[in-house]
């Protein structure tokens, strides 16, 4: 995988340096949020691995902030480890009725707390909870977002595919791919913000080039629309100057020929209890796979 996002939520500065000093040399990416509604915000806007929270915040407690990330679909997944002075047992337990995956309290061992936020991360990983690249929900927790919606009505959910993907990592190599598909989890979020989130939207990353949206019905058609034409404005940024000058992608093929390319694109298939009739779960991503499929 890429390196792994934590996001790192404690007002204390000189914590937080040293969490920030010591994790970035471990190889993660690290994030830092002085409030927990900076924390909230910032978790909208980059989807972290894991969440390292501290209890005691100048604005509204990490307890707080569990709750809001657990109540929300696309962010319920998230593993947190909660920081504390507090060794209290109801306070572990209120964090642990909360959702939280650990506690750990100040002062801490980092060596512990390192794999602690190690372990975390590979148990998402290892139950199908999370995509090792994106950080998305995926296998068990699409799955459990299926069985949610099918019992509901007004919902719609997105199949969504980049096309090209795999000649753009054959020329590009895997750790700008999975930049793309990052960056495709990314703008997935910001359109669903754009157009009007609740609660209950969801993103999923099915696996490789696959990703999953499910919203509300209403906003199918500017969300298909406004998708594709956010991702075709912006992901020619992936490519090196000359491929952007010349419009394609030149890919070697065998005697020394090439072939023409074109950029990535999304396709997207759309199913609703206002279009379709299903009898399981697997019906719903078979027909919005199939819708999909219509524009290739």
């Amino acid at each position: 995988m890429g390196k792994a996002r934590l996001l790192i939520v404690e007002d204390d500065h000189d914590i937080s340096n040293m969490l920030n000093i010591y994790f970035t040399g471990q190889g993660y990416d690290v994030d830092i949020a002085p409030r927990g509604e900076d924390a909230l915000d910032k978790t909208r806007q980059i989807m972290p691995h894991l969440i390292v929270l501290d209890i005691m915040l100048p604005d509204i407690d990490g307890y707080e902030v569990c709750r809001r990330l657990r109540i929300n679909t696309r962010t319920s997944h998230i593993p947190v480890i909660f920081l504390t002075q507090k060794d209290e047992r109801s306070d572990k337990l209120q964090g642990l009725e909360l959702g939280a995956d650990d506690y750990i309290t100040k002062p801490f061992d980092i060596e512990e707390l390192r794999l602690r936020v190690q372990n975390a991360i590979a148990r998402a990983e290892r139950e199908s909870l999370t995509d090792a690249q994106s950080g998305l929900p995926s296998g068990r927790l699409i799955e459990d977002q299926l069985r949610r919606i099918i019992r509901e009505k007004d919902w719609v959910l997105f199949d969504i595919r980049i096309n090209h993907l795999e000649p753009f990592k054959e020329v590009y190599g895997f750790i700008a791919a999975n930049d793309v598909l990052r960056f495709t989890g990314m703008l997935l979020g910001d359109i669903l913000d754009e157009v009007g989130t609740n609660q209950f939207d969801f993103i999923g990353h099915a696996g490789g080039d696959n990703f999953i949206v499910i919203s509300d019905y209403e906003r199918s058609e500017k969300l298909n629309s406004r998708l594709k034409e956010k991702f075709s404005e912006t992901i020619k940024t992936h490519y090196n100057f000359m491929d952007r000058d010349q419009g394609y992608l030149l890919v070697q093929k065998e005697k020394s020929e090439s072939e023409k390319i074109p950029f990535m694109t999304l396709s997207i298939g759309m199913v609703s209890p206002r279009t379709h009739q299903f009898a399981d779960i697997r019906e719903i991503t078979e027909l919005a796979a199939e819708d999909r499929r219509k524009e290739s």
